[in-house]
């Protein structure tokens, strides 16, 4: 029923927020695989763009990402896939958006890190339909920052916005192309798993 519901949220406003999404022992697993890929050094620093457009700017963004590669999924991080894979099922059921794969990355921000207002979907990544953010962070309070801001058009020209902080085993789900957002400078280290639904194959 969550997927389901996720679906339509997806359908008739374009995001959709879901708390506990994953129980704790399993978040708590793969915070834990996370800072292993850390220690290992498998972290990069983000950039934007993609191919020879392809630019660290740490003006724009300054967070560092490990990309999971979908053939050679961790256990913990096959039944992530898993858990996304009924997801898109359910938003390809609802919302008719023909989404063909998965992509996703472990996520850090460093404290005093941040990412400027952007769209998830641009010239090069036409094919990212839908956004989806697991955060994996213990408990996090409003005062440790970090909140991914969402931009929506208002009446008379006017936008409003919307704060989410990076509560542990909370969803975010979005239309990639549709809503502008923001990471705001967070306090603590921030971890997510970032991930993209597709209108592409592998």
């Amino acid at each position: 029923m969550k997927n389901e519901a996720i679906a339509n949220a997806l359908y008739e406003q374009g995001w959709c927020i879901v708390d506990d999404f994953i129980g704790e022992d399993f978040r708590m697993a793969l915070l834990k695989e996370q800072q292993e890929i850390l220690d290992h050094g498998q972290f990069r620093h983000a950039g934007i763009g993609k191919g020879d457009d392809f630019k660290i700017k740490p003006e724009i963004r300054s967070d560092k990402v490990s990309w999971m590669d979908h053939r050679l999924l961790t256990p913990l991080q096959s039944k992530y896939w898993a858990a996304m894979e009924e997801l898109r099922m359910a938003i390809n059921q609802r919302c008719f958006l023909g989404l063909r794969s998965f992509e996703a990355h472990f996520a850090m921000y460093p404290p005093g890190s941040f990412y400027l207002r952007h769209l998830d979907q641009f010239q090069d990544v036409k094919y990212r339909v839908v956004t989806a953010i697991l955060y994996l962070n213990e408990e996090w309070d409003e005062g440790d920052g970090g909140a991914v801001r969402m931009y929506f058009p208002g009446e008379n020209g006017e936008e409003s916005n919307t704060d989410i902080y990076p509560k542990g085993g909370r969803l975010v789900v979005f239309l990639s192309g549709e809503i502008p957002h923001e990471v705001l400078p967070t306090r603590r280290e921030r971890i997510s798993i970032t991930g993209w639904f597709r209108d592409i194959e592998y």
